[in-house]
């Protein structure tokens, strides 16, 4: 019995978040709208032929049919597709032989080139898409990485070779950029495929299942874990003793962050109505998560009395930042932290001296780097490891444990930060009121 309905096609969206890949929507019988990241959709008709599993493209999806393939259009050619197998027959081979006589009797006119193809797709789907940066990301990926190259090709001669060439240099410098690269390329050939263009005709040479899989690995596979320079721990007090002497709302944004273990862009962001002082927990939305999770932290109590020196400058609304930008009032820059961390290791020191504050490799120390710096206490601990990892915010790389540990363990979390509060601020660490330190 179908699944879909005209209404589905419109809503579905893809889950986003850490989730890189295409995901499919069955109708039954094989037939599936893809959806990528993006929210870009395209028809595919799952078939087995000779006991091997086949994959056949059919087309860009559009719920009204304006600009691609509807439901109602992507069933029938499905039933056709199916037909056509009862038969003793190859649908894609029937598909790429009917398109190869339509083109011999009525001729093809002016040739369509990616770039055109492209141009459409966009024009088509933009309105359909979250935000204008979408589009705008569309298009540079695209004149960076792919026309090029393949811009000015007709549509129907683009082959799997022209397609690795592009994807080659880039699949294992900037793995994630070329997958999204890999399917915007698949959707604007789904695109020119589609019925009412019909611009060419053989398989999706973009199409990662059965064709590409064979070509490249997985960017899985060849993704590079990037380690931002971390401070060790065991100087972790005596950094925080040397940022006490620094005033500013910057100064106790990044005390706020690493006390927290939090990333700078949810400690910028933060408002007054997060923070509940009464059961010492701030509580992140989801939206403002890298995750897409809603991630509660325990506050420790050096925490809390940062939060105390910084309550002079909100007005009392909810809305208030935590740390506004002295200038402007608004979110501080990532900058603001970022070059906070940068004069503290260059202070002082000329050219050609290690930084003040720099990791095992000699590298300055970055406002990121000191989640590393928590995460590398932490196992120094007895502590069990999960707890640092939930403080983190991280995903459990596995899905199926990760569906079950849905707790985040406030309470056992506590005391771990607290003993985290207890090491940063060891050093005799003292903190001033910013109106007073100003006057001072």
């Amino acid at each position: 019995m179908p699944q879909l309905s005209v209404a589905k096609v419109r809503s579905a969206t893809h889950p986003g978040g850490k989730i890189k890949r295409p995901v499919r929507i069955g109708d039954g019988a094989g037939l599936c709208l893809q959806i990528a990241p993006g929210d870009t959709k395209s028809w595919l008709l799952r078939f087995t032929r000779h006991g091997k599993a086949r994959e056949m493209g059919l087309g860009a999806a559009d719920p009204d049919g304006r600009s691609g393939v509807s439901l109602s259009e992507a069933r029938q050619l499905a039933a056709d597709a199916r037909r056509q197998l009862q038969a003793g027959l190859d649908p894609i081979v029937e598909r790429d032989k009917a398109a190869l006589e339509r083109r011999k009797t009525e001729g093809r006119g002016k040739d369509q080139t990616l770039r055109k193809a492209a141009e459409g797709y966009i024009a088509a789907h933009r309105s359909g898409w979250k935000s204008a940066k979408h589009a705008d990301q569309w298009q540079s990926t695209l004149e960076a990485h792919v026309f090029p190259a393949l811009g000015g090709m007709d549509v129907a001669n683009i082959s799997i070779a022209d397609v690795v060439g592009v994807l080659k240099p880039i699949w294992q410098k900037i793995p994630e950029t070329a997958s999204r690269v890999r399917q915007r390329i698949e959707a604007i050939l789904d695109y020119a495929a589609a019925p009412s263009r019909r611009w060419r005709s053989s398989e999706n040479p973009a199409r990662w299942r059965g064709l590409l899989e064979h070509e490249l690995p997985p960017t899985s596979k060849v993704r590079s874990v990037h380690h931002y320079p971390s401070l060790p721990w065991q100087q972790v007090k005596t950094f925080m003793a040397a940022l006490d002497e620094r005033e500013g709302v910057a100064a106790q944004a990044l005390k706020f962050a690493i006390l927290t273990a939090c990333r700078s862009g949810e400690v910028r962001g933060a408002v007054w109505n997060e923070i509940d002082l009464e059961k010492a927990t701030w509580t992140i939305p989801a939206s403002r998560m890298k995750a897409g999770r809603l991630h509660r932290i325990a506050l420790s109590r050096p925490a809390i009395k940062v939060l105390e020196a910084m309550r002079p400058l909100s007005s009392g609304k909810p809305k208030d930042l935590l740390f506004p930008s002295p200038a402007s009032g608004r979110k501080l820059s990532d900058m603001a932290l970022s070059q906070l961390v940068r004069g503290m290791s260059s202070d002082g020191l000329g050219k050609g001296h290690l930084p003040r504050w720099r990791d095992s490799e000699n590298r300055a120390v970055v406002v990121h780097g000191f989640r590393s710096t928590f995460k590398s206490w932490a196992l120094s601990t007895s502590y069990p490891d999960h707890l640092s990892e939930i403080a983190l915010s991280h995903s459990d790389r596995n899905k199926v444990r990760a569906a079950y540990a849905r707790e985040d363990l406030l309470d056992e979390r506590r005391p771990l930060m607290d003993a985290w509060g207890t090491l940063c601020t060891s050093a005799a660490s003292k903190i001033a009121n910013i109106r007073d330190a100003r006057r001072k």
